[in-house]
């Protein structure tokens, strides 16, 4: 898909002070560019869970997540056991979600 792939190109930037949380029109548009991800914390986050065959793949993924999140600056809710991996993604600074969260989650999807 090739919004997909131009979201996980783009770089996250900071936010400024007062910006305002994403619309629900533009995150609805821009989470369909994601297949896997939904909605989570009624419309102010997205979340998606990943399976894997082993407690041992399910870390290992999260190890490959770290370093991206700190390239970006940008850092997910990650929660695992064995076999899944579930990542809440969500900017706190503004209580809601923005563009951040987005590319973040085409980062991540990349990623499996």
């Amino acid at each position: 898909m090739k919004e997909y792939a131009m979201l996980a190109d783009k770089k996250c930037t900071a936010c400024q002070e007062g910006t305002p949380p994403m619309k629900v029109e533009k995150a609805r548009e821009m989470l369909a560019q994601l297949p896997g991800w939904e909605f989570a914390m009624e419309g102010r986050a997205i979340r998606r869970r990943f399976t894997f065959a082993s407690f041992m793949d399910a870390l290992a993924f999260v190890g490959k997540l770290a370093p991206i999140a700190e390239a970006e600056g940008h850092h997910p809710d990650i929660m695992m056991g064995w076999g899944y991996v579930e990542i809440v993604l969500w900017t706190h600074s503004i209580a809601g979600l923005h563009e951040n969260d987005f590319i973040m989650a085409a980062k991540f999807s990349k990623v499996v």
